[in-house]
């Protein structure tokens, strides 16, 4: 039996389960470091431009292509604007962490603390960080305050930024304005843009959407772990750092973009799945993929696969929607 070279720890400090394809992962892994040198050098040199954020279309290119581990928090602060913000307020992290805290959300979140990537050799030294960056959010955004899905997508930031105050601030970002109102109690932009993903699944591949529909299974219970936690705990670590990569640039249809990509990709083994529980393990072992594995060329299908997704287009979607769901709601009540 052949030996691999790669550990079984990933880079991020993820354990790899017992049985992950090592020969898959070093045939991606062969080509990929090339892409990662190649890159980290041009990153390099783009970053000491000026110009670099009114550059939009070079900027997106090179997001598009993959922002090197290195520069991640230095890129992620800039592209999505948080790093503006924290300019505005450059005490803000420090002043929410003198308040007293609400004693309700405080328990929520030391109960999450163990529950958050304990498969992961290095966020035990997280922890206490991780605490202080949700209680300190739950405080500033008290409409949000604190729930699940937000722990990972803190402690994912922290293992990528090793800085408390960066990764407050790129997570007020993401709550707060690329996918706002997807946090709250009510959940209703979440719960929209699944009815928008399922709406594009079914007019992109119909066959799989109906396949779907008569096996059972909801697209909220597909769907909203993947947009809650941002695709955090559901694909692989680099695949998911890659999708953040696009999202703190050019916003929440990103999202929109990987589900779709991941349904039309993975479409000949949805479509043999013969009962809801095959159907569900598919979906819950997509860490798994080798088209998920393959970070560079899953990315670059994200950009073809769905086609021309105009922004007018989804916010149409949104709001027949939204109006419908409003609409069943005033007839129940």
């Amino acid at each position: 039996m052949a030996v691999s070279k790669f550990s079984d720890v990933d880079e991020y400090g993820f354990k790899r389960e017992a049985d992950f394809d090592y020969q898959s992962y070093e045939n991606i892994m062969s080509s990929y470091l090339s892409v990662l040198t190649t890159r980290s050098m041009r990153w390099q040199k783009f970053l000491q431009s000026a110009d670099m954020l009114k550059n939009r279309s070079k900027l997106k290119r090179f997001v598009r292509k993959g922002v090197p581990g290195s520069l991640r928090e230095e890129v992620w602060m800039k592209t999505s604007g948080a790093k503006d913000l924290q300019q505005k307020e450059p005490n803000l992290y420090q002043t929410l962490l003198t308040y007293e805290f609400d004693q309700e959300i405080s328990d929520q979140i030391k109960l999450d603390l163990p529950r958050t990537f304990p498969d992961n050799i290095h966020f035990e030294q997280y922890q206490v960080s991780l605490y202080n960056v949700l209680i300190a959010f739950a405080h500033h955004n008290r409409t949000v305050g604190y729930c699940q899905g937000l722990n990972y997508i803190a402690g994912l930031l922290l293992l990528v930024t090793k800085n408390e105050v960066s990764s407050f601030w790129l997570l007020k970002v993401v709550v707060e304005n690329i996918v706002p109102l997807y946090h709250t109690k009510t959940m209703d932009n979440l719960i929209t843009d699944i009815d928008v993903l399922s709406e594009l699944i079914r007019l992109r591949a119909p066959d799989v959407h109906r396949h779907i529909f008569d096996l059972g299974l909801p697209w909220p219970v597909i769907a909203t772990k993947w947009f809650i936690c941002l695709y955090a705990e559901v694909v692989p670590t680099e695949t998911v750092l890659r999708i953040w990569d696009c999202l703190f640039l050019e916003g929440n249809k990103i999202l929109l973009r990987v589900g779709l990509t991941i349904v039309v990709r993975l479409r000949q083994d949805l479509l043999a799945t013969d009962d809801i529980s095959t159907l569900i393990g598919l979906f819950r072992s997509l860490e798994k993929s080798y088209v998920l594995m393959d970070c560079h060329e899953f990315m670059k299908s994200i950009f073809k696969v769905p086609g021309n997704l105009r922004r007018s287009q989804l916010d149409a979607l949104r709001q027949r929607f939204y109006s419908e769901r409003m609409a069943n709601k005033s007839k129940g009540s």
